[in-house]
């Protein structure tokens, strides 16, 4: 009998996939915005109550500590209930924590909505790489990856030149509303054109799930099958102790503390940047528009290492990735006050900065099975997210403390090179789990 999944992995893609495939871009580009938001919003909060800049970093960590939490749980239940049900769930918390942010009057309250937010961007993020991999073919697989995280720099690109618009004129709760609305319109784009997982609805088979495969192959441009393909017991028993097995523990482990480092060093420069931009005697717009340069380098680094990876070897690329994104954080600490060099300098750290995240979101695909691609997922990312969490609090306490911009980026930048340089003992491909 017909394993509905080789249609997906072997055949040319359908137009319905390449629109899922599109989908979770934005996905990921309002997941950009919606972390950024904070970023952006941070001179104005400092400026109208007050807030020191240990406090603000604290603040700017919450909605991190909500995508630890969302992106290690909500992992495990899309593998349990399914891709779809909880990327809707997610964007619906979203939207509603991007509102209520609105209506903070003070820290506490502000911190308390900014997690419920990330609760929702930690939970997409464990899920979009699965359906990225599960709705693509294998062929086409790497480059459909590095598209999807190409999508977060895009949505910190467009929504921060949005934003900086909307601080010349309006106050920091205007962006928020802004994201607020983004978030909105992708709950019915989500419901109507993307259909659950064909691999996910093989190996669990709940009820209906032949009924579903057969409405989503046919919507694919793909024949309807007879029967459900029978699946072996061990396929159907995978749970998140499987992601620690001898065979998986190392690789699990390595991988997370490689993204917590990275990730360490690169939410310096997103949380930081207009901060420090703005300190230097700039207007919140022009701080803003700094990130917006991340952004763009952000961008451009993910197209083009999606480009090179079908001509190098995908760990000895991100090895190199990482190591460059150290240098360049480094060396934005010690720019002087010049917008136009400050610009170059933070587009630099954007261009390798997620360039990087693009390829351990490669590795991530390969190195977990299809049984665990969320929850492995969601588990790197979850606990690796500490590291988004403790960098703008370390930079924040580093900068109270009087320690020199040059000196704190020196600091921060040592997360990334730390992380290449483990990289290296990671399995190679033909190591690692083959893709289920």
């Amino acid at each position: 009998m017909k394993d509905p999944r080789d249609y997906l992995d072997h055949e040319k893609m359908s137009f319905l996939q390449i629109i899922v495939v599109l989908i979770t871009v934005l996905l990921n580009a309002i997941d950009g915005f919606d972390v950024l938001s904070i970023s952006f919003a941070a001179p104005g909060i400092a400026r109208e109550w007050g807030t020191t800049p240990a406090a603000l970093g604290v603040v700017m960590s919450m909605e991190l500590i909500g995508m630890a939490i969302g992106s290690f749980f909500l992992g495990g239940v899309a593998d349990r209930l399914g891709r779809r049900p909880t990327i809707l769930g997610c964007l619906a918390a979203m939207t509603i924590g991007m509102l209520l942010v609105t209506t903070a009057t003070d820290a506490i309250q502000l911190s308390i909505w900014r997690v419920i937010v990330g609760l929702g961007i930690g939970g997409i993020l464990a899920c979009i790489n699965a359906v990225v991999a599960e709705f693509s073919s294998i062929k086409r697989r790497g480059m459909c990856i590095s598209i999807m995280v190409i999508g977060y720099p895009l949505g910190g690109t467009f929504g921060g030149l949005v934003a900086s618009n909307l601080l010349a004129t309006h106050d920091w709760r205007s962006i928020f509303y802004f994201g607020a609305a983004l978030t909105g319109l992708l709950l019915p784009a989500v419901y109507f054109f993307v259909p659950e997982s064909v691999h996910w609805l093989t190996r669990t088979q709940p009820k209906g799930a032949l009924e579903k495969i057969n409405a989503a192959l046919t919507r694919m441009k793909f024949p309807s099958i007879p029967g459900l393909p029978t699946i072996i017991g061990q396929e159907t028993k995978k749970s998140i102790t499987d992601i620690f097995s001898r065979s998986m523990a190392g690789v699990t482990l390595l991988l997370t503390l490689v993204y917590f480092l990275h990730i360490t060093t690169f939410y310096f420069i997103l949380k930081w940047s207009p901060k420090i931009v703005a300190d230097m005697g700039f207007s919140p717009s022009l701080a803003g528009q700094v990130l917006v340069c991340v952004s763009i380098g952000g961008a451009v680094g993910g197209a083009i290492f999606g480009w090179l990876t079908t001509r190098i070897e995908l760990k000895k690329l991100t090895i190199i990735i990482l190591v460059l994104s150290s240098i360049f954080v480094a060396v934005f600490g010690r720019t002087s006050a010049d917008l136009s060099q400050i610009k170059l300098l933070a587009a630099f750290a954007g261009f390798f900065g997620n360039a990087g995240i693009s390829g351990l979101y490669s590795i991530l695909a390969i190195a977990f099975p299809t049984d665990l691609r969320a929850t492995g997922t969601g588990f790197v990312i979850g606990i690796g997210r500490a590291g988004a969490v403790c960098s703008p609090i370390l930079a924040g306490f580093l900068l109270q403390s009087g320690a020199i911009l040059p000196t704190v980026a020196l600091v921060m930048g040592l997360g990334s090179l730390l992380a290449g340089l483990i990289l290296i003992c990671l399995p190679t491909r033909s190591e690692t789990v083959k893709e289920a």
